[in-house]
Parts: C-alpha cells; structure tokens; sequence
C-alpha cells in the first residue's frame, strides 16, 4: 500500500485527494497546509489523522513514499526539492515553477534522489487528447505544422493568490496558458521551442467591479486582492522542426462568451477541439468535415484518476512516466521566453 501525503489543502488538492482515495493500492496518510482550516477541513473529510502546518515535518516521516504538491506556484519548487531530497516521489501541479532556473533545480533533485517527478500536466489524460492521439499517431493528420490555442475568459480571474505575481509567478499565461500549450506540443510529438514572440497586457484588471454574477470570479475576488499580473497574453511559439503555435490567454477580455480550444493542422487534415472534436480533411477528393459518433468534448469524469493512477503505476512498477520532469522545463522555457519577449518587445532565442 503506497502511503501519499498531500502539502497544500486548497482547492486543487480536492482532486489529487478524490483520486488517491479510489485507487486501492493508496492510502491518503499525512496532509500538510499552512492554513488551519483548509488542513482541519480536508482531514476531516479524508479521515486523516496526520496533519502538519510544516511540510519538512511530514516529510520527515520514513514511512511517507510519495506527496502531492498542491500549494500555490512560489512554493512548488521548495516543497518539491525537500520531498525528492527526503526520497519521496513527487507529483507537482502545474506550473512547475516560477521559472526556469527553479525548474531545473527540480529536475536535478529528482535525478539525484532517483525518485520520480512527476508534473501535473493533466489534459494529457483526457479523453478528447485519447482520440486526437489515436488520429495523429495513425497517421491521419500527417505532418502538424501549425497550431492555434485559446484559453479566454471574459471575466475569469480566479481571485486570491492567482492575481498576486509573487505567488503566482504570472497571470492567464502561466495559469491557463501553460494548459494548452502543453497539450498543443504534447499533441505535435513533443518537438523542442527554439524562440518565442509574445506580449502581454494589463488593461481589464480583475474586473472586480463587475456586478454581472455570471463572471468566473465573482464570488471570490476581493476588494483586498492583489492584481499585478497581465489580464492577457499572446504568443507565437516555432519549434525545431518548423511547426508554429499561436496561443492566447486571458482572465479578461472584452469577449462574447469564454473561450477553450485548441486547432491543429497538418499535410493530411486538421482540427478544432472547441469542445467537441472536428477533422476537417478531404475524401474522394471532396471537402469534408468529420464528427464522430462518440462524445469527445474533454470531460471531466476521472480526469484527475487518470492522472493520479498513472502516477501511483508509475511509482509501482517503473512504467515510464507521460508527464516527466523534463517536459516541464521545456514549459518553463517556453512561458520565461515569452515573458521576456513581452517586457522587451522583441523575439527571445530559447
């Protein structure tokens, strides 16, 4: 039985704690979180008797073999090198980290204790990416060379520490951004950036002042809340192959309605994700457009299992891991890139 301790008890430790608790080779065993509540709440909820407000206290524990980290971006880093250096197999949400130098620290961390990194690269195991990866390794799209992704919210900020830069490292880039780009070079076969074109914008706020309720955020940002991050960014990512991704991200956006798709396109078809998948391709040398019989928007419905067993396998028997460690500096890269390219107004070489 895999004993797992989770540091960090906010809202994304819900999911990391739902899947640990419906795989029965796991057993939730140690929680840590410097907030009180949130750690009294989940303990409860888990029945979990081993609670600490000090990570290193946790991970002090011999019988502990692996942690989520659930905290926010500024922490990942540190909590991830003490677990790995405590010889417990680490999986870190996303971002990895606030940059790429911590990142890299990381990495060596897992390579130095032997023990798995694992990043929290989750719409790699959904099951829209499932079918989209049957097409593409089928060979039906053929040759990927261009590919567009858009995360766009009207009214999104998701309030808290996600508008405060240090603890969040950034704003939709870093938070929704990292999602799509991911899944878009995850999807093109993993091809490595070479440069990035990017810009970034602070124009609309968090929009706290916002009275319509529909908004993503209306319940949960605060007239106290920090916002010093960007509301929106935009960026072209080459690759070394030649392959080109567009990607825009926002929190606030004068929009008709949020946005969440990813298209890609290739020498043999292309593709919207937006939500439901359509191959757009020739047949009988005729135009055509392709819906399938089954749904493939991405749901939700053990989205994170997914995740998590795979981790729990990985740690179990040595598989090779879908999120490794190095996929997630390549990320780094790519969002510290275009961050510069922002400040600079110029093209950043990776």
């Amino acid at each position: 039985m895999l004993k797992v301790g989770v540091i960090g008890t906010g809202g994304i430790s819900g999911v990391h704690l739902g899947g640990y608790s419906r795989n029965p080779n796991v057993e939730i065993y140690a929680l840590c979180d410097i907030n009180e509540k949130n750690l009294a709440r989940r303990a409860e909820e888990y029945k979990v008797s081993r609670t600490f407000t000090d990570y290193r206290e946790m991970l002090a524990l011999p019988e502990l073999d692996a942690v989520s980290v659930c905290t926010w971006n500024s922490a990942h880093a540190e909590c991830a090198i003490a677990a790995l250096r405590a010889g417990k197999h680490v999986l870190c949400e996303k971002p990895m980290a606030l940059n790429t130098a911590q990142a890299e620290e990381m990495e060596k961390a897992a390579k130095e204790s032997g023990k798995l990194l694992m990043i929290g690269f989750v719409r790699r195991f959904g099951n829209d990416c499932a079918v989209l990866k049957d097409f593409i390794d089928g060979g039906s799209f053929g040759d990927i060379y261009y590919a567009k992704a858009q995360y766009l919210r009207r009214k999104g900020c998701p309030g808290g520490w996600f508008g405060d830069k240090s603890r969040s490292g950034g704003g939709p880039l870093i938070d929704l951004g990292v999602h799509v780009i991911d899944l878009c070079r995850y999807l093109m076969g993993g091809p490595q950036p070479v440069s990035v074109y990017g810009a970034t914008f602070n124009k609309l706020g968090d929009r706290r002042q916002i009275k319509d309720a529909r908004g993503y955020s209306s319940t949960v940002v605060s007239q106290e809340d920090i916002f010093d991050v960007e509301d929106m960014a935009t960026a072209l990512i080459r690759f070394d192959n030649g392959a080109v991704l567009s990607v825009e991200a926002s929190f606030s956006l004068n929009i008709e309605k949020d946005v969440g798709n990813i298209e890609l396109f290739g020498t043999r078809a292309g593709c919207k994700l937006d939500p439901e998948l359509t191959i757009f391709t020739d047949m009988n040398q005729y135009l055509a457009n392709v819906k399938l019989a089954q749904s493939t928007a991405l749901s939700f419905d053990g989205l994170f299992d997914n995740e998590i067993n795979h981790f729990v396998e990985c740690i179990e028997t040595g598989r090779p891991c879908r999120n490794p460690a190095q996929d997630g500096v390549t990320l780094m890269r790519i969002l510290d890139g275009i961050y510069e390219s922002a400040r600079t107004g110029h093209e950043v070489l990776l």
